[in-house]
């Protein structure tokens, strides 16, 4: 074990407003294709294709029902409510236009790169197979991508392939990654209940993804503690950790104000571990008690890899703008700590290291500069 102590302290420069939120350039890594539906499109898809089970039809309706059924300080009970988007998108034309809306909010919320992860194995329920259903959802990215371009507002989007850790068909999965490495998927995930469903279980198909050298992100350490943070890095190979807001049960405070890393929290800080961090999402399932108590102000301090995520737009109610306004009245977070957090994440993304460079040389860092003179929109 080894004491350290708090070794950087945010300097206020400039306090965050809605405004400077949404003008600043931001990077998403954490986010669901079937958490982030629009809600009238929920209900025009479910009228289009017969989808007979919304619990209202109302938009306002919908939203404050997602809401109220994701915010219940449980994870298996927050994932209850992604029944009705998945039910709704079991079509291409819906897998694409829920993709191409995707691209479009994030852009129009200011967001110039995302990574965003879905379950193929959840959308066959009405014959596609695993490959029509990335197709689609690649083909809604690209259009996506050309709309918000023609607004003004220029964001790329990759994709994560997300294995169901409570299913049986992680190696077919990770060979459906890797068929589309090339043309716009970036990495493997798995993701469920993690409580009685060890990444380990999936050995085959993480050993595969890491022989054919792609990337891989584990949700860990968000509804489980310290064993699932430890094997998804020490036996699956992960280089980013999905929540990991666990790992603060490794962090001892001492009497004199510093804290005591154990070894695996020391592990992931040395190697600069990005910790997907999504707030409010953390909150609702209970993750985190509040905005006030999360442990990201913590691991910011001690200068973890920390990154900000919305992970589910519609049923949390947020978008990425919305997180850092939470961590700003919270806990102060200033226009300088959110540069800093929105690096972090540009690092931490599995595009090419010379498209990272770009963006953040050429569009973060002109960005929150225009901001920080006070440059008008």
């Amino acid at each position: 074990m080894s004491n350290t102590s708090v070794a950087h302290v945010s300097t206020p420069l400039i306090a965050l407003t809605p405004e400077l939120a949404r003008r600043a350039p931001k990077v998403l890594l954490h986010d669901h294709l079937d958490g982030g539906v629009r809600p009238a499109t929920v209900i025009e898809l479910a009228l289009e294709h017969g989808y007979p089970d919304l619990p209202t039809t109302d938009v306002d309706d919908l939203s404050a029902w997602m809401l109220r059924g994701a915010n219940r300080r449980n994870l298996e009970l927050y994932l209850q409510t992604f029944a009705h988007t998945v039910g709704v998108m079991q079509h291409v034309d819906s897998l694409s236009r829920v993709a191409s809306e995707c691209a479009q909010d994030l852009a129009a919320d200011g967001v110039v790169y995302a990574e965003v992860r879905f379950a193929p194995e959840l959308h066959v329920e009405a014959g596609l197979g695993l490959d029509d259903v990335v197709r689609a959802v690649l083909a809604g990215f690209r259009e996506g991508e050309r709309i918000a371009a023609a607004a003004g507002h220029p964001i790329t989007v990759r994709a994560l392939i997300t294995a169901m850790r409570t299913a049986a068909r992680s190696v077919e999965i990770a060979e459906l990654a890797l068929r589309f490495r090339d043309q716009g998927v970036v990495g493997f995930d798995i993701a469920g209940a993690e409580a009685g469903y060890p990444p380990s279980r999936h050995m085959d198909a993480f050993d595969l993804i890491r022989r054919e050298h792609f990337h891989i992100t584990i949700h860990a350490g968000e509804a489980f503690g310290l064993p699932s943070i430890s094997e998804a890095l020490g036996w699956c190979g992960a280089e980013r950790l999905g929540h990991g807001v666990r790992i603060v049960d490794d962090i001892d405070a001492l009497p004199d104000g510093s804290h005591r890393l154990g070894r695996l929290a020391e592990y992931v800080r040395d190697r600069r571990v990005p910790l997907e961090m999504c707030p409010t999402s953390n909150v609702h399932t209970g993750a985190a008690t509040s905005y006030e108590d999360h442990p990201i102000r913590l691991l910011m301090d001690l200068r973890f890899r920390v990154t900000v995520n919305t992970d589910n737009r519609l049923m949390s109610g947020v978008s990425l703008s919305d997180e850092f306004m939470h961590l700003s009245d919270a806990m102060g977070l200033t226009l300088d700590r959110m540069q800093w957090l929105t690096v972090n994440a540009m690092k931490s993304a599995f595009n090419h290291f010379d498209e990272r460079l770009e963006l953040i040389d050429r569009v973060i860092k002109p960005g929150y500069a225009e901001l920080f003179r006070g440059d008008p929109a």
